[in-house]
């Protein structure tokens, strides 16, 4: 497998796990913009996309692929560490703890169907921030009772708003679920979530520059997104604007 290396730039953060680690929950809380991306092999240029997003102000990097083996996902993962330690930010796993361990990843995602919550806080030992899918007013109550239970989930997803074709057969839950946790955070931590308070928490499915004001005006202050930059000639350029229509869009 031919993996492309971008050039180091000229003032690495420390290359520890231990760095990335101590990094993991503070870094989710003041996080704004979370990216997931496949393995771009039709591309072959997954080095440099990580680094090219990175540099435009993506937070965090999700490497989410169900066609690609163990051993080409850890490959990956460590081309992603790389570019993430370099810019000093955050990269994920998403469902596999094993995966999560070997690769010393600062932050872990699961769904409503993966491995329990419990089990992978067990399994990461402490040693990553934890965040967990949420579909429904339901699971949004479910997932603020983890953040504040002995589990302590870390952050949660809220989604998908529309249809996307990265979660085919998901029904889109649309902006009201996106209000509906704006409003339970607050009156679970009686403030609003920002970067300094509250339990952090992401809208994702779907969102691209053409609605992200729509998600903001609903109570988002966080987004994750793909196809918005995966599919974007500019990677780095296609991050910066989506922070920058963050930034507007807050009341």
């Amino acid at each position: 497998m031919n993996v492309s290396h971008p050039p180091a730039a000229a003032s690495p953060v420390p290359a520890t796990d231990a760095f990335l680690n101590a990094e993991g929950s503070s870094g989710v809380q003041a996080a704004r913009l979370y990216l997931c991306t496949d393995a771009r092999r039709e591309r072959g240029d997954f080095g440099q996309f990580v680094d090219a997003a990175f540099a435009g102000g993506v937070d965090i990097i999700q490497l989410r692929d169900k066609s690609i083996e163990a051993a080409e996902e850890l490959e990956l993962l460590a081309v992603l560490k790389e570019s993430a330690v370099r810019h000093g930010r955050l990269w994920a796993v998403n469902d596999r703890a094993d995966i999560a361990v070997l690769s010393g990843a600062p932050v872990f995602h699961i769904g409503q169907k993966d491995l329990p919550l419990k089990a992978a806080r067990t399994l990461l030992n402490g040693n990553a921030a934890i965040g967990l899918s949420s579909h429904s007013p339901e699971q949004v109550d479910a997932a603020l009772a983890a953040a504040a239970g002995p589990s302590a989930l870390d952050y949660f997803c809220v989604g998908p708003l529309w249809a996307t074709p990265t979660k085919p057969g998901r029904a889109a839950v649309g902006l009201d679920l996106v209000r509906y946790a704006a409003a339970a955070v607050a009156g679970a931590d009686g403030e609003e979530d920002t970067p300094d308070g509250g339990v952090p928490w992401f809208a994702i499915g779907g969102i691209d520059h053409s609605n992200v004001e729509e998600v903001v005006e609903a109570g988002a202050r966080r987004i994750v997104v793909v196809r918005a930059i995966t599919e974007a000639d500019d990677p780095a350029a296609a991050a910066a604007s989506l922070l920058s229509a963050l930034d507007a869009a807050r009341p």
